[in-house]
């Protein structure tokens, strides 16, 4: 019978459209009952870390918690990680990775998203047009749903796509 993982970070889903905090929570243990959350943008730069306390050794425990961005990051994509140092060196271990979206960087103030599915003949240009008045904001529709989208000239009827608010 295989354990539970040490941590599983259930909110942010990979892809997920974030707002600034970025509010994270799930369930962990770490040595001592603590582990950290950090995010970082596309380029790899630390934008915020916290330390969390959860369980213990051995003893899985819920965790809740913010990491303030100061504002919106330049790029719209970027990662959450979840960790535990290693008491023995210092070293990240149990490391879980979650790609984000920063909605900030997408539409500043960020609301969240509404859903629109694709009709045959839609680009993401005319969806873009529709939604903020101006065919040139298609890369806010496309960055907010890379997950789903590999060519930005490719869109398919049935797709669900955000639309950052």
């Amino acid at each position: 019978m295989t354990g539970f993982p040490p941590i599983t970070v259930r909110q942010p889903r990979p892809f997920d459209l974030v707002d600034d905090p970025v509010e994270v929570c799930g369930v962990g243990t770490g040595f001592e009952g603590t582990f950290e959350a950090r995010v970082r943008d596309a380029n790899g730069t630390q934008l915020a870390q916290v330390t969390i306390t959860a369980g213990g050794t051995g003893i899985w425990g819920n965790f809740h918690t913010t990491l303030p961005l100061g504002g919106p990051p330049a790029a719209p994509q970027g990662t959450l990680e979840v960790f535990e140092l290693s008491a023995k060196d210092g070293s990240e271990i149990n490391k879980v990775v979650v790609p984000i979206t920063f909605g900030p960087a997408l539409l500043d103030p960020y609301h969240g998203f509404a859903q629109y599915t694709v009709v045959a003949g839609d680009t993401l240009s005319s969806i873009a047009q529709h939604w903020y008045g101006s065919a040139v904001q298609w890369s806010r529709v496309y960055e907010a749903n890379r997950d789903q989208i590999a060519n930005s000239n490719l869109i398919f009827p049935g797709q669900v796509l955000r639309i950052p608010q």
